[in-house]
């Protein structure tokens, strides 16, 4: 059995009562807006652990709605999409979309995957520890992470990925393995996640995304901090 209060955002509203009766039958407290504009009020109105997002709504679209929600709060998010393009997985990683889930899907599959991400969210980095290299640090203790001083935004995933390598500095990880343990089981052999998330930590960490210093890639295997 589950635990966690999920609100579910998207317009089809035969799906998300489906989805809702689903839920609770496997322990989630569930949430229901069927417009972006109900889903933000009552993220506001109630203490969310998870939201499932449609991309695709009238009026205010999923990822307005993910831009708005990310302002505010770093609540794992779940994009619903009918589109498996990677330009939009790609968008949604940079507004800070934890994972994807494309229709048409089964209950189950949404239900484990909303059960990954969450195990990710409350998982406790070791405390005690700091990654510093040139113009970088890393507080696994304080779950913090400058630039010159001044403080990087990431999103739950790119800093779970960032910590992961930082633990193990100068040390190449496998790609299987930081799916393992950022993402879980459930993502084996899906390297283009952490593809994803690399090429976005790189974007706000490196000075030359194009020619990293900090993250470096081992072809064929994986990636270290250096």
């Amino acid at each position: 059995m589950h635990d966690g209060h999920i609100l579910i955002i998207d317009d089809d509203a035969i799906l998300v009562e489906l989805l809702a009766e689903h839920l609770k039958t496997v322990g989630f407290d569930v949430a229901l807006a069927t417009n972006g504009r109900e889903g933000l009020r009552l993220a506001d109105e109630i203490e969310v652990d998870l939201v499932v997002l449609d991309v695709m709504m009238p009026s205010m679209d999923g990822w307005e709605v993910c831009r708005r929600l990310r302002q505010a709060r770093t609540t794992p998010i779940i994009m619903l999409t009918a589109k498996g393009q990677e330009v939009d997985k790609l968008r949604g990683f940079r507004l800070g979309v934890d994972d994807y889930v494309t229709k048409p899907f089964s209950f189950a599959e949404l239900t484990a995957r909303i059960g990954a991400v969450l195990a990710r969210a409350r998982h406790d980095n070791p405390p005690g520890r700091q990654f510093v290299s040139d113009d970088l640090m890393v507080d696994l203790e304080q779950q913090r992470v400058t630039l010159n001083g001044e403080p990087v935004d990431l999103t739950p995933t790119e800093y779970r990925l960032l910590a992961l390598l930082a633990r193990r500095p100068h040390r190449t990880v496998s790609t299987e393995q930081l799916l393992m343990e950022v993402w879980g089981p459930e993502y084996a052999g899906e390297v283009q996640h952490v593809k994803h998330y690399i090429w976005s930590l790189r974007q706000k960490i490196e000075t030359d995304p194009g020619d990293p210093r900090h993250i470096i890639t081992q072809r064929g295997f994986g990636y270290r901090l250096e």
